[in-house]
């Protein structure tokens, strides 16, 4: 520990008893501790680390950077049980310093923390419209011969997947939490395969898309997703999962504008491109969330 760490908890560890000074000291007091989580690129993993510190009462709020893969965890008591903990997840994290958290720092990271409650509900309501859409852009993709809305719709479910797994996880060990996510990945992974296929099929036999029916549903879903990211707006900068979630609904706002697009090429070329051109884009989106969720360890 840091002598500027001894000052502001008034130890006097001396070198025979330093180790017994610092574990006093930080029985006593609040503390900053920081990690770096080398495996830590993508919300899943963030996710993760939540859910696996959910339990300590010590823990007083959590700062994440993905970018620069850097945990801080503002807590009263020892670091070891967190770092402990932290190690099963199998995401490499290392105690970089623990330090004396000063008020500011403690206010920093607690102004990154969000409600639980207000958490659970926004991600119901996220989980209800991409379920619903999953659903109407699946059955209209069907019957439009659509393999943009088709690969839309799985768009749409992978994000539904992500959502659901976040509340199913709340009370449940990490290890249930990744066994259900591999679980969801698997089928992810099925249904993005199945339709790059059958993208592969209308390639060869050819196809007919409805343009209008296309569009309509693309619309709607574009009004849903707009939705989706008013509800996310307030809470984006709450922490990176949930400025995650808004970067995923706004890629949806993205994909729901390609299909339109496609729709209108369609009308005006009478090719069945546009829409294949669309439904790989989309397809291949979902098969890279799979490929990232079966890359998870517990």
């Amino acid at each position: 520990m840091s002598k500027s760490c001894e000052d502001a908890c008034g130890c006097d560890t001396t070198p025979a008893e330093g180790n017994t000074g610092s574990k006093a000291s930080e029985a006593s007091g609040n503390w900053i501790s920081v990690y770096t989580v080398p495996k830590m690129d993508c919300p899943s993993e963030e996710r993760m680390i939540r859910l696996a510190l959910n339990g300590f009462e010590d823990i007083r709020g959590l700062s994440f950077e993905l970018s620069d893969r850097q945990l801080k965890v503002v807590h009263d008591g020892e670091a070891e049980p967190i770092t402990a903990k932290l190690a099963t997840l199998g995401l490499g994290a290392s105690l970089q310093e623990t330090a004396a958290a000063d008020p500011e720092s403690i206010k920093a990271v607690g102004d990154t923390a969000i409600s639980a409650e207000q958490e659970s509900g926004t991600l119901r309501w996220l989980l209800g419209i991409n379920a619903v859409l999953f659903v109407v852009e699946m059955t209209a993709g069907l019957i439009a011969h659509s393999t943009g809305l088709i690969a839309e719709s799985l768009d749409n479910f992978a994000d539904a997947a992500v959502y659901g797994l976040a509340l199913y996880a709340v009370g449940h060990s990490v290890k249930m939490q990744v066994r259900a996510a591999h679980l969801a990945g698997v089928l992810q992974l099925i249904l993005a395969v199945g339709v790059l296929a059958e993208v592969v099929r209308r390639f060869v036999f050819g196809s007919e898309p409805e343009s209008l029916v296309m569009m309509g549903i693309a619309f709607i879903a574009l009004i849903a997703n707009t939705t989706c990211l008013l509800l996310i707006s307030k809470h984006r900068e709450g922490g990176a999962h949930m400025k995650a979630s808004w970067i995923f609904s706004a890629n949806d706002v993205v994909i729901n504008l390609g299909v339109i697009t496609a729709g209108a090429l369609v009308a005006w070329t009478g090719s069945n491109y546009p829409d294949l051109i669309i439904g790989s884009i989309a397809g291949i989106i979902v098969l890279n969330g799979a490929r990232r969720i079966l890359a998870l360890k517990g």
